[in-house]
């Protein structure tokens, strides 16, 4: 496949992984090449191979995508896994029968199976093979049209309808016909078992048997509309719910967007009441009023523009507005404050605010224009980032043309009414007399301290240029030599946190499980302990003393861990949603992860935080002998590995060497975890190769890896009927 697609026109990268039993390749694009047209030349690549193993199933060629998890619904109690598994279906089916939602994924749970276990010893006394076996399941479980008859009363379809859904069913298959007439069923030499796939897949909610659902938005779909729907769902089904069965929701993330929602509504509060509140204490009301007004009115000239420039909002556009909220209404002050001067001169309204608006229409529109340049350039980004990062600077651009629009021909209007200042009425109230206060120490201290101030530094203007030019090279040093740290993508603390673990290749799932409890029982450690310091801290009012001590008792306290939910055999965390197949590092018995839901931070306390929290579980968890990575995690978005170290040589075996000495110099300094490299060692393996004996007894090598045709290839040691292993083939 590598060398089929390597000259596929736009094909950036190739990336490829072989796994025991899956392969995957995945191919980056380039930035102006088109992903549907990639995705068509590779598939005709890809077709044209001919030389597969006749093994191979069809390989599936599809476009990447990151879909949007909303919410996970949970199943989970001390009931049969097909329980939850049946019920977990059904309300699949009913979600994505719900106006709003589309796409609704079952996960935690097994395949469905069907088994057909038949005894070696029982194949050869009726001079069977798994092969025969497998033909006579094939030709007796079909559901195939077989044409059409035409008749005089019309075209009547002809179907073979024999297939076959359930175990029982199987029974019946004949499998082999005697020369007397006798049958021998499937049923008389198998055992046949109706249950799920052989996997090591196990997923527990709160230390109970779980499946969880995951709702996924698509589209332009509503994130807190789907919650919502979600929630009522729910609500409408938990009263239903069989005996054992509970319901929980798990990683909602409307509460993220809500939380960043409440900032910015928060900051736009605030912000709007301190503005009115400092202009008027300086300035007349009515001009602080409509200069606080620019804020909404910017806000919404963005709100309207925004669906024609393909941006929607979400996290990162909230950002953006919270990041314009602060350089809004820098400009509408200015604007205001200089028609506000020339009306307290004599000028007339209209006078004032048209001469008011020319003389600072130049040096408003280059601040604003000086902005908006500083953020185009984040237009331009390529790549993945580029993406992410391009919402910022339309919502920043957005709001602030609408507000320089707003300051120079909005706000002048409203300004340019006929009422009198309250300061050339004569008549000054409560307010006109606190503003003439505020006014008159205000202009003092610019005469007496400020005036000054600037004569001395424009009369001694080298100094001031120096002491300037110091300034600028002090920063510029203060940044250079690390006391200020960069970091483009900063970790955002989460409510959730997890440990992932990844075992050996190979290891068995009771290994992995033992791991995995030692995980759980440091968290439990760790919980006890924070929960016992918390409920030293909690201060009760008082009136709790003239409780009863059994209703003192009954007082509700919140663990900081709400909620515990294991996987073992996958890592939903880790791997994500990219779309590809799982890797063998996150998948299989050797995988498990432990994810643990906080208590929301304003409850916790700001000591409390995840990462101290997280920090707490690693070191009580202390190191797992074997394991071949331990990730702990407690940020909302990862950007990668903070040090990511790339080596090769020619030499493997030296190359591995070099990797863990260099873990080992890593290791040694402060501050240095979870190190780990991608090199993961197989499984063990016995390779046969056929002997001479093997070919002059008439065997092939296709015999010797498939003996379903009769051959029985078994250990030398074991004392049955048949051909060696060790008589006709290597073993090593």
């Amino acid at each position: 496949v590598e060398e089929a697609v390597a000259g596929v026109d736009g094909a950036k990268r190739i990336r490829s992984t072989a796994t025991e039993g899956s392969g995957l390749v995945m191919i980056e694009v380039e930035d102006y090449a088109d992903t549907r047209k990639v995705l068509d030349d590779v598939k005709a690549e890809v077709d044209r191979i001919t030389t597969f193993p006749k093994e191979t199933e069809k390989p599936v060629i599809t476009e990447i995508t990151i879909r949007n998890q909303v919410i996970s619904i949970v199943l989970y109690g001390d009931v049969p896994e097909r329980t939850l598994k049946e019920l977990a279906e059904r309300m699949r089916d009913e979600l994505t029968a719900l106006p709003n939602i589309s796409q609704v994924d079952v996960t935690g749970a097994r395949r469905y199976e069907i088994s057909i276990e038949v005894p070696e010893e029982t194949l050869r006394r009726y001079g069977l093979s798994f092969a025969d076996i497998s033909r006579a399941v094939g030709n007796a479980s079909l559901d195939l049209p077989g044409g059409s008859v035409k008749t005089e009363g019309g075209e009547i379809l002809i179907r073979t309808k024999e297939q076959k859904y359930r175990g029982p069913e199987f029974e019946t298959i004949v499998v082999l016909t005697r020369p007397d007439g006798t049958e021998l069923h499937l049923g008389d030499i198998a055992t046949i078992v109706d249950g799920f796939e052989d996997s090591d897949l196990y997923g527990y909610f709160d230390g109970k048997h779980s499946v969880q659902l995951q709702v996924f938005r698509v589209g332009k779909q509503n994130l807190l509309d789907v919650v919502k729907t979600v929630n009522q769902y729910i609500d409408e089904k938990r009263p239903g719910l069989p005996a054992g069965v509970s319901i929980s929701t798990w990683f909602d993330q409307s509460s993220y967007f809500r939380s960043r929602l409440q900032l910015l509504l928060t900051n736009a509060r605030w912000g709007l009441m301190l503005v009115f509140l400092i202009l008027a204490m300086f300035l007349d009301l009515r001009l602080a009023f409509w200069t606080t007004m620019g804020i909404p009115i910017s806000f919404m000239g963005a709100f309207w523009v925004m669906p024609y420039l393909d941006a929607s909002i979400n996290m990162i556009s909230l950002f953006g507005f919270i990041l314009a909220l602060g350089i809004v209404v820098d400009d509408a002050i200015v604007v205001g404050e200089n028609i506000f001067d020339y009306r307290q001169k004599g000028l007339g309204p209209v006078e004032a605010a048209v001469k008011g608006v020319r003389e600072m229409a130049a040096p408003v529109a280059m601040a604003v224009l000086t902005t908006i340049f500083a953020f185009m350039p984040l237009l331009y980004i390529t790549g993945v980032w580029g993406k992410f990062i391009r919402v910022i600077p339309i919502v920043v651009i957005s709001v602030l043309s609408f507000s320089l629009v707003e300051a120079m021909l909005i706000l002048p209007a409203h300004l340019s009414g006929s009422r009198p200042l309250a300061s050339q009425s004569g008549s000054l109230g409560p307010i006109g007399r606190l503003q003439e206060v505020f006014r008159g120490g205000l202009a003092r201290f610019v005469e007496n301290r400020f005036a000054p101030f600037v004569e001395l530094a424009v009369r001694w203007r080298y100094i001031t240029l120096a002491v300037g030019l110091a300034i600028l090279i002090l920063a510029i040093g203060y940044v250079g030599g690390g006391f200020i740290k960069f970091n483009l993508m900063p970790s955002v603390e989460s409510d959730n946190i997890w440990a992932s673990l990844s075992m050996p290749q190979g290891t068995d799932v009771d290994q992995t499980r033992k791991a995995v409890v030692r995980i759980e029982e440091a968290a439990e450690r760790v919980r006890e302990k924070l929960d016992a310091q918390r409920r030293q801290e909690v201060k009760k009012p008082f009136w709790s003393q003239f409780k009863k001590q059994d209703d003192a008792a009954a007082d509700d306290f919140q663990s900081i861990f709400v909620h515990v939910v294991t996987n073992i055999g996958q890592q939903p965390f880790t791997r994500g949603d990219s779309g590809g197949p799982p890797s063998a590092s996150d998948s299989g018995s050797q995988a498990a992860e432990v994810s643990i839901q906080l208590l929301e931070s304003q409850y916790r306390g700001g000591k409390y935080t995840s990462e101290r929290i997280t920090n707490l579980w690693r070191d009580e968890v202390g190191e797992i002998p074997g394991a071949a990575s331990l990730a702990f995690t407690s940020s909302m978005f990862e950007s990668g590995d903070a040090v990511n170290v790339e080596m090769s040589h020619t030499d493997f075996n030296q190359l591995l060497a070099a990797v863990e000495d260099l873990k080992a110099a890593l290791a040694e300094y402060d501050g240095v975890i979870d190190i780990s490299d991608t090199f993961e060692p197989g499984k063990m393996e016995l390779k046969l190769t056929l002997k001479e004996s093997g070919r002059l007894l008439g065997l092939s090598v296709s015999d010797l890896a498939d003996p379903g045709e009769g051959l029985s290839v078994m250990d030398p040691d074991e004392d049955v009927p048949g051909l060696k292993a060790a008589g006709i083939a290597e073993i090593f």
